[in-house]
């Protein structure tokens, strides 16, 4: 059954899908609908975690104003600083989510199809309703990457880091992580703390570690000169990808080795005194898992061995956005490598269908990767729709 329509339709309530939702709300007269459960992918994310990012580039849609983590921290009489735990995130993106979104629909989005010059939106339960625009915003889940060849080990044997909210069920148990990024360091420290006797396999020949603050403090009031505060980037660097239209203007041959620098596998420097007891093999690649008994024999390419209760994947994500299991096989987006292609308001081949969030990062660079990329996108979605508005 079709109920009724908006002007934009907005898949997804994470921090871009909010964050395009309140720019979105200031243009006058635009009906502007939010589908999804707020924050859905932060909350189901292990607890006990802490955002990588710095402070000043964890807002929401823009890093000044009423809306930011400042404004939250002291209308809640907060009292969390930097790290940032999880569950204070998570509590900020749902009182973000008040203020912009508070009519959020929770259902889930099955079909995203074209209708009429607009496009079609039916949830779960069967209802539809029409939409002259849409912007996809629906996080990373669906895009969890293990290697290839560990398919048949059984979920209770082998998982993605993605697929847990609580470690305590591995106390006692012994358990080989697999990646050396902030995903596999943290979600080691966490199985250490829980109880768990952690290993972890890291195919570098050593592990980044992120120490830039160091680095800035030294530079003093010189520090905005060569680092924005999207913090993402290296010294100098970071302007450059702090500005996706200035960005996409370099030879794609060095944005990709810009994104490559910028998204290396690392891990904050506060977790190196959490992983003392934690041995960390480098320059390791996983040959083969396998079942024996009820555990997994694990053998690396060097020919070491591992026979233990669970193998952890923490082996990041890989864009591909026909995973997006609502998209429509008639709709037409141009891809490469999985990403959308994305001109100007991060609009897809597809006229009026929007990709915000890890799925822009092709067309606008690696800052769409973090909660900092929120102030560009969301501000060039709102362009986009006022020019539309203005040319009809």
């Amino acid at each position: 059954m079709t109920t009724g329509g908006c002007d934009v339709a907005i898949v997804g309530a994470g921090p871009y899908g909010l964050a395009a939702a309140a720019r979105l709300r200031e243009i006058g007269g635009l009906d502007v609908r939010v589908f999804g459960e707020p924050m859905s992918f932060w909350s189901s994310m292990p607890m006990g975690m802490r955002l990588r990012s710095r402070w000043e580039a964890s807002h929401i849609g823009l890093r000044k104003g009423d809306l930011t983590l400042d404004a939250f921290k002291r209308e809640t009489g907060g009292s969390f600083g930097a790290p940032i735990p999880l569950d204070r995130f998570v509590a900020y993106g749902g009182w973000f989510q008040e203020r912009v979104a508070p009519d959020a629909d929770r259902r889930e989005v099955t079909r995203v199809a074209r209708q009429n010059g607009g496009f079609r939106v039916t949830f779960g339960d069967g209802e539809e309703v029409g939409a002259r625009r849409v912007v996809v915003a629906a996080g990373i889940a669906p895009f969890a990457s293990r290697p290839p060849g560990f398919d048949d080990l059984p979920p209770e044997l082998a998982s993605h880091s993605s697929e847990h909210r609580d470690f305590s069920r591995f106390a006692d148990s012994e358990v080989l992580v697999v990646g050396g990024g902030q995903s596999a360091l943290e979600s080691a420290a966490l199985l250490s703390e829980a109880g768990a006797r952690c290993e972890v396999v890291v195919r570098a020949q050593r592990v980044n570690w992120l120490r830039g603050g160091k680095i800035q403090r030294r530079l003093g009031p010189a520090k905005p000169v060569f680092y924005a505060p999207t913090d993402v980037g290296p010294i100098g660097m970071s302007r450059v990808l702090a500005v996706p239209e200035l960005f996409r203007r370099f030879p794609r041959s060095l944005q990709d080795r810009m994104a490559r620098r910028a998204i290396r596998p690392a891990g904050a420097a506060w977790l190196v005194p959490r992983l003392a007891g934690v041995p960390l093999h480098r320059g390791e690649l996983v040959a083969r898992a396998q079942l024996a008994g009820d555990r997994v024999r694990v053998r690396l390419e060097s020919g070491r061995e591992w026979l233990v209760d669970h193998v952890l994947f923490a082996t990041g994500y890989r864009v591909a956005v026909d995973r997006y299991e609502f998209l429509s096989s008639d709709l037409p987006i141009e891809q490469i490598g999985g990403y959308p292609v994305l001109r100007r308001g991060l609009e897809s081949s597809v006229a009026r269908l929007h990709f915000l969030g890890a799925p822009a990062a092709w067309s606008f660079g690696p800052i769409m990767r973090f909660v900092s990329g929120t102030w560009f996108a969301a501000q060039s979605v709102k362009r986009a729709v006022l020019e539309d508005g203005a040319a009809r």
